[in-house]
């Protein structure tokens, strides 16, 4: 067997810690609220189509490990909301007011961009492109953020000052950061073979009104890769894309299950799952030049344990 199957009975689904603080579950994400800190436990859980659907053998300590890296090598444009790393699937961070949108950052036109051709909802004209296609420029494709369970909304950024959600100011802020963070990501993919094609980037503000990144960055479920050899040739054929992302199994999702986000949720088998979670840890040593070293285990119990010695617990 593979680490990843071995990890199958292991997955952290939930990060049950109420000592830690007052709780907010997102869809990965158990965060712990305290005075003026948060413990963000990422687990293992997989959302698709904004539906949590399964989970995935090390994906907390996956993704976890690459938004440090990724935080550390972009810091130089933008502060980001890390304080400490007491385990690999934990970071305490600063605590902030989040604003209320998600930010996303394309390269190219595909997935849902592509699938639901709603360019128009932020007030752009991309008729005429092919699938796959690159932008002259990055675009910048906002959307609101819902609730668990609901899906995001596509908004235009007058839109998201008209309703409040944001001020003129702090848009054209966040604008020049995700650019800023989306180029550094693009430049540093390309030196590793891969294609950053877009991705997603979520701010805080703090008491004075400076603007912070937080949550994740350029993790493989917040952002689409592609391996960049052979790109122009499969483009100039109509052929899919290579990925290593989430994307492989929203397209598995569509293909083997007919889901999109509506109705019963689908079952995962375990080998897709196992090989989701070898996607995870390819797209980590690709990124970072390191292999990730991967303990089958009770991944609670670790983090329990690391918690209660830097005396968070």
């Amino acid at each position: 067997m593979d680490p990843f199957h071995d990890q199958l009975p292991y997955t952290l689904k939930e990060a049950d810690f109420p000592a830690l603080g007052q709780l907010y579950r997102g869809k990965v994400r158990d965060n712990y609220s305290r005075d003026d800190r948060i413990v963000m436990i990422t687990t293992d859980r997989l959302s698709a189509f904004d539906r949590v659907l399964t989970t995935v053998p090390f994906k907390g300590e996956l993704l976890n490990r690459l938004t440090v890296f990724w935080f550390e090598k972009t810091k130089d444009v933008a502060p980001n909301h890390i304080l400490d790393v007491p385990d690999p699937s934990v970071l305490v961070v600063r605590r902030l007011e989040p604003l209320a949108l998600e930010m996303v950052v394309r390269g190219y036109i595909t997935g849902s961009l592509w699938r639901e051709k709603n360019w128009q909802d932020y007030g752009l004209d991309l008729s005429g492109m092919k699938k796959d296609q690159r932008f002259d420029q990055p675009i910048l494709t906002p959307s609101t953020k819902e609730a668990v369970g609901k899906h995001d909304q596509p908004i235009s950024p007058s839109e998201l000052v008209k309703r409040g959600l944001v001020t003129q100011r702090q848009w054209g802020e966040i604008s020049a950061i995700a650019l800023g963070l989306f180029a550094k990501g693009q430049e540093w993919a390309k030196k590793r073979g891969l294609i950053l094609v877009d991705t997603k980037y979520e701010f805080g503000v703090d008491k004075t009104g400076k603007i912070w990144v937080i949550d994740e960055i350029h993790t493989p479920d917040s952002s689409r890769y592609w391996i960049a050899e052979g790109y122009d040739e499969r483009f100039g054929k109509g052929e899919d894309q290579k990925m290593l992302d989430k994307e492989f199994f929203r397209q598995w999702l569509i293909r083997e299950r007919s889901y999109q986000g509506e109705g019963p949720l689908p079952q995962i088998p375990d080998d897709v799952r196992a090989q989701l979670a070898g996607k995870y840890a390819e797209l980590v040593h690709t990124l970072t030049g390191e292999k990730p070293d991967l303990v089958p285990g009770d991944t609670r119990a670790r983090i329990e344990k690391a918690l209660k010695s830097r005396k968070y617990l």
